[in-house]
């Protein structure tokens, strides 16, 4: 099974994340992610990330540290995401190209259904709270 390499975005601002959930029809549709989208041949993932937040939600970022990386294999797929943390500099976000998005706190996340390959990613933001500053 082929692999679908995947960029997400850790976009914080004043002790909240962004958070966008996936169009109806979509593969996982309805859940919740952190922004971002599949990688094109040949392209950064740093590039993907910029490129699918201005289609999704029409803002721009700076691309910053990764904070995880994984490889999480559905039964009709299999993802490799990079998690990265984004400094938002321009643009309200807008739901251009998902259903909806909501700025949440740490303790909030609990709230809202995310696909399975995000379950460490979510222990870890809600463990580490360094990632918030």
């Amino acid at each position: 099974m082929p692999i679908t390499d995947v960029a997400a975005a850790l976009v914080f601002r004043e002790g909240k994340v962004l958070i966008a959930q996936r169009q109806a029809d979509a593969h996982l549709g309805g859940l919740w992610e952190f922004p971002g989208g599949k990688r094109e041949p040949n392209e950064a993932f740093e590039a993907c990330l910029q490129r699918e937040l201005r289609e999704e939600l029409g803002i721009e970022v700076v691309v910053g540290e990764l904070v995880e990386s994984l490889t999480h294999a559905y039964p009709e797929k299999t993802v490799h995401l990079k998690f990265y943390r984004c400094r938002w500099i321009e643009h309200e976000p807008q739901p251009l190209g998902c259903s909806a998005f909501k700025w949440v706190t740490a303790e909030k996340l609990k709230d809202y259904a995310f696909p399975a390959a995000d379950a460490r990613l979510l222990e870890k933001l809600t463990q580490d709270t360094r990632l918030w500053e």
